[in-house]
């Protein structure tokens, strides 16, 4: 059974930073495209960033320069490194892993960013 659980979250100051984990059990994070997604309170899930088989990275022009998508195959965990965070960051964080076989989401992580 795949799994995937978020941690670190929390409430934060706008300018500070967050480091997201997501741990995986059942798979493993290298073999396919893995990525962070956020839904803020009345809007649709939204993709943040992500980090495919071959390591390449993309994310939303809203994140860019401030976030930073990683994977620790070691450890079986995806990262997302959050900097300079701002009060629009506020929702919560979903670790995802799609593959031909499955698309498999997280429980998700609340990140509250107060200005």
């Amino acid at each position: 059974q795949v799994q995937l659980v978020e941690s670190g979250g929390g409430l934060v100051q706008a300018g500070e930073s967050l480091r997201l984990s997501c741990a995986a059990s059942g798979t493993i994070v290298s073999i396919t495209t893995m990525g962070w997604y956020r839904q803020a309170p009345g809007k649709q899930r939204e993709l943040v960033a992500v980090i495919t088989f071959g390591g390449r990275t993309n994310y939303a022009d809203s994140v860019k320069g401030r976030f930073t998508i990683s994977r620790d195959s070691a450890k079986n965990t995806v990262y997302l490194q959050m900097n300079s965070l701002k009060p629009e960051d506020t929702a919560v964080y979903y670790c995802n892993q799609k593959s031909p076989l499955w698309d498999v989401w997280g429980q998700g992580t609340q990140v509250t960013v107060s200005s």
